[in-house]
């Protein structure tokens, strides 16, 4: 199994509002940057989707290693999600993103890793530089 690093990010502005979500994918020396906007989303949402679009980037099953500055992402991924599932995600937040993330990570070995953001960890800077591009586009 590959060795995938997922690094991610996702902006709002005005949370809900014009939101943009970058991920950047890394295997060895190789990089790919996967991004996009969505008007009327959430911080969280858009945190969650860049997860779930890197991960849809990838083209076989790989051992993955996300990295966000998002608690709600890593908590959601290493300790919430299991016991999400088992209520069938009653009072869950954003419980159709967290179905999408259930399929497109289904095939790899996920385990996440929180990062403080805006301290000079410099994938997750470019992420949030990428992904608040796109959240300012959809607002232009």
């Amino acid at each position: 199994m590959k060795k995938i690093s997922l690094f991610c990010d996702g902006s709002s502005l005005g949370n809900p509002g014009e939101g943009g979500y970058c991920a950047i994918l890394r295997y060895g020396q190789s990089e790919k940057i996967v991004s996009g906007g969505q008007k009327n989303a959430t911080n969280n949402q858009m945190e969650l989707l860049a997860v779930i679009k890197g991960l849809e980037a990838l083209k076989e099953p790989c051992d993955v290693s996300i990295v966000s500055d998002s608690s709600y992402v890593v908590k959601g991924i290493n300790e919430w999600l299991a016991n999400w599932v088992k209520k069938n995600f009653a009072k869950v937040k954003n419980p159709e993103l967290w179905r999408d993330y259930i399929e497109v990570s289904r095939k790899h070995k996920v385990h996440a890793i929180w990062v403080r953001g805006h301290d000079g960890h410099e994938e997750n800077e470019r992420c949030d530089k990428i992904a608040k591009e796109e959240a300012i586009k959809l607002k232009e």
